[in-house]
């Protein structure tokens, strides 16, 4: 120690294994290291398999470069200590979802979106409901929830659930954005809006539509960013975000984490909502309770005022840990603290919808206008209107003369025609109304066609349909509830039931 101050002064005294450099892979062969990393990639889009398998592969890879593995390969243990440093947070043997997500992910440092006003981003997803309900048809499934989340204030103006989505659903769901949440009855005084932390009386004296409202903010959206789903990307969405004026960004193929606000908001619906409702059935088979679907005591348009009341109630009230102050980190805002905030710097500017908008919404379908009327699945469309107009061009060329139609798939009473020769709409009834005075939608129709293939009868005419509607009254009315807004004669989004 003397000899090694004399030559190397105070750094002579320093243990070297200290100052020795050390490798992630410690000593292994590079050209096995090489090898691993190689047999590492190559199970990002392969099924998950085990460490083993990558011990083969990696012994190929040698092989075929001209190296005999028995020279240059570790012991067992070592190989697992190299393949376990080399596979560091790449998930190789967890999930094969994830694996693939990570892999896509850039190797440079994330960018961020920042919003300073309500509705300047925001994110809309669906994901299954982990929740079995009672369908129209008698059995019992999960539902399916679509949901719009609001990047700045964390709020939810609008959530949807259906038996599984159609783009319809999700265009509807902004004009929900765009209208006041209902105060419903049994609901507690204490979730209006004139109660709550939200400047009530201020945006009242702007929207009068806000003064018997219950306190969820509305939101008038101006980006929203999507996934590349067959629901968000339909013409139906993108012509409704046209139409309203919003900006529509599809994110990358396989990026969640580009909308990773919503992403991680159904794990919250989860665990803050959905396990202390009636027929939860848990994240996966393996979490599954017993015979956890019979217990399912709820339809989807209860467990929708349920969801409503839950928003109202808990999301927007609870403190959120992505809206804490960045000059006070300490102090964690709830959803509607943000927005109070945030209004009184961005302000609020009201956009009713009015009954084009609403129209311009719904599912298009390119029809022509026959002796009878328009025909749409079988059911047939007539109006005083449309007898101008029968067997005639429609004038759109690209259409080969068909009429542009829009209808709503959760009620079929009626649908509206485009007039492309004087501008405006036309709007058609089912020509069978008189014969089933209550509408009821397409899963209603299928339900029915259903039930007479059943009886005998191979290829019901429309006749014996619509005299032969479902037997439950309410069940016409649980699609049309759980996410539409179309009432029976103005349709308008405030008409919500």
């Amino acid at each position: 120690m003397r000899r090694s101050y004399e030559t190397s002064g105070l750094w002579g005294l320093v243990d070297a294994r200290l100052t020795r450099p050390s490798s992630p892979t410690g000593k292994a062969d590079e050209k096995v290291v090489d090898a691993v990393r190689q047999a590492v990639r190559e199970q990002t889009d392969a099924s998950t398999g085990t460490v083993d398998r990558v011990r083969r592969r990696t012994e190929q890879i040698l092989a075929e470069a001209g190296t005999d593995p028995a020279d240059v390969m570790p012991s067992r243990a070592g190989f697992y200590r190299l393949v376990k440093s080399v596979s560091q947070g790449k998930h190789t043997f967890g999930s094969a979802r994830t694996r693939r997500s990570l892999a896509k992910q850039p190797d440079g440092p994330f960018g961020t979106v920042t919003a300073f006003r309500p509705g300047q981003w925001m994110q809309i997803d669906s994901s299954p409901l982990n929740i079995a309900v009672r369908l129209d048809n008698g059995l019992t499934d999960r539902a399916e929830l679509t949901w719009i989340i609001d990047l700045a204030t964390r709020s939810i103006p609008a959530a949807v659930l259906s038996p599984s989505t159609k783009s319809v659903d999700a265009a509807l769901l902004l004009a929900r954005c765009l209208t006041p949440e209902p105060m419903r009855p049994g609901w507690a005084d204490a979730l209006r809006m004139s109660r709550s932390v939200l400047p009530h009386r201020r945006l009242t004296g702007i929207d009068q539509r806000l003064a018997d409202a219950a306190a969820r903010p509305v939101i008038v959206p101006g980006t929203i960013v999507c996934d590349h789903g067959n629901v968000f990307m339909s013409q139906a969405f993108r012509n409704a975000c046209r139409a309203m004026g919003i900006n529509f960004q599809p994110a990358h193929k396989g990026s969640p984490w580009e909308k990773g606000t919503v992403e991680t908001s159904f794990n919250a619906v989860d665990t803050l909502f959905a396990q202390y409702v009636a027929g939860y059935v848990g994240n996966s088979v393996e979490n599954r309770g017993t015979n956890a679907e019979q217990a399912a005591a709820w339809s989807i348009v209860e467990l929708q005022d349920l969801l409503d009341e839950w928003i109202v109630s808990s999301w927007q009230n609870r403190p959120h840990d992505g809206l804490r102050d960045p000059l006070a980190s300490g102090t964690v805002l709830t959803p509607n603290e943000k927005y109070a905030a945030l209004i009184e710097v961005a302000g609020y500017v009201p956009v009713p919808l009015s009954q084009d908008d609403y129209i311009e919404l719904l599912t298009v379908e390119w029809r022509a206008i026959n002796s009878y009327g328009i025909k749409i699945r079988h059911r047939k469309y007539d109006s005083k209107a449309l007898r101008r107009y029968r067997r005639e061009h429609s004038g759109v060329t690209a259409k080969k003369g068909l009429w542009e139609v829009h209808r709503d798939p959760y009620d079929v009473s009626r649908i509206w025609v485009r007039n492309h020769r004087d501008g405006g709409w036309i709007e058609a009834t089912w020509t069978y109304l008189n014969a089933g005075p209550v509408p009821f939608g397409d899963l209603a129709w299928d339900h029915a066609q259903r039930m007479l293939t059943r009886r005998g009868i191979d290829k019901p005419t429309e006749d014996q349909i619509a005299s032969s509607p479902p037997s439950s009254p309410g069940s016409s009315d649980c699609p049309r509830s759980s996410g539409s807004t179309t009432p029976a004669t103005s349709p308008t989004p405030s008409a919500r039931s």
